[in-house]
């Protein structure tokens, strides 16, 4: 059984994340297939025949010398293509909260010792928690993302002289960092959103006895591995459909003046599925980052350290 709630270094957090997969990884991915399966799916579907329709509509706009095709095809479907985001937007939503959230209520109850855990008990976390989702996703809405929008357009704005760039990548993982903080802490904890919004903030720099260095290099520095590593692993399979899509726009036969669409026919159908399996398994990989800053915040817990390892020791002793 894997520890949480120990000290850890940057090396560790990132070797612990493997671990944590090799040891629960089976059970983990079998419950977040059962619980997000079916949310993946319908994403994906509606994505190939909502917007494939839209994309379609793009590359034949403006044929044979009709120069508002598209603006033409968008006024004809409007109500078909509000409807298309709006359901669109309700699947990413649902998506996201599970995908945030779904490790968060996992670790909470293998750091409680549970082994075997079933999708069950997962969604009875979920239902029992869905006023605290709530305010969760009002104050990511109304509080964090517009904060998060600020720092990072005031770093865009400063990529005019060059430092707003390392600022962009500076601020990337610390702002990813709280937000998962915050989380683990909400519903590990009886805090409220604030309590636990200042907790993420300040446990970035500081332990919270205060007297131990800073693990905020510590936390920024794995999570930037992390992400690298996420970041080669999806681009060989964000890479395909491009590639794919390269391709057919160069072989794809003319007719007249202008190319044939590409994204019509069995072309357009593969490039959407390439896609959607592209999308997939980057939500799959994502795990990888929400296990580590998951452990990073078990490392931040200092308070209860010592009372885990009291309690372990008494364990072993009623076993003997």
């Amino acid at each position: 059984m894997m520890q949480f709630y120990k000290k850890r270094d940057f090396g560790t957090f990132i070797s612990d994340s493997f671990t944590f997969f090799k040891l629960y990884g089976k059970n983990y991915f079998k419950n977040y297939i059962l619980i997000n399966g079916l949310l993946l799916i319908l994403l994906v579907v509606v994505i190939m025949f909502g917007f494939g329709e839209i994309f379609s509509q793009i590359f034949s706009s403006n044929l044979a010398g009709q120069s508002y095709y598209f603006e033409s095809y968008f006024q004809d479907n409007f109500g078909m293509l509000i409807a298309t985001g709006i359901l669109t937007f309700i699947l990413y939503l649902a998506l996201m909260i599970i995908n945030y959230l779904y490790p968060v209520f996992y670790m909470k109850r293998i750091s409680q010792g549970e082994t075997k855990i079933g999708a069950d008990q997962i969604l009875g976390d979920f239902k029992n928690n869905l006023g605290k989702i709530f305010i969760l996703c009002l104050g990511v809405v109304f509080i964090i993302i517009p904060l998060m929008f600020v720092v990072l357009g005031i770093s865009a704005f400063l990529m005019f002289i060059i430092i707003g760039f390392f600022l962009f990548l500076f601020f990337i993982p610390v702002i990813f960092n709280m937000l998962n903080f915050l989380m683990f802490d909400y519903f590990n904890t009886k805090r409220g959103f604030f309590e636990s919004l200042s907790y993420a903030i300040r446990a970035q720099f500081s332990y919270p006895n205060g007297r131990e260095k800073s693990p905020f290099w510590k936390y920024w520095g794995a999570t930037v591995i992390v992400i690298l590593i996420l970041y080669v692993i999806s681009t060989v399979f964000s890479f395909i459909p491009m590639l794919y899509f390269q391709g057919a726009i160069l072989t794809t036969p003319t007719d007249g003046n202008f190319e044939q669409n590409p994204f019509e026919g069995t072309a357009g159908i593969i490039f959407f599925i390439i896609s959607g399996i592209s999308t997939i398994v980057s939500l799959f990989l994502a795990n990888l980052l929400y296990v580590n800053t998951g452990l990073m915040y078990y490392d931040s817990r200092t308070d209860l350290h010592q009372k885990v390892g009291l309690a372990e020791i008494e364990t072993i002793g009623i076993n003997e």
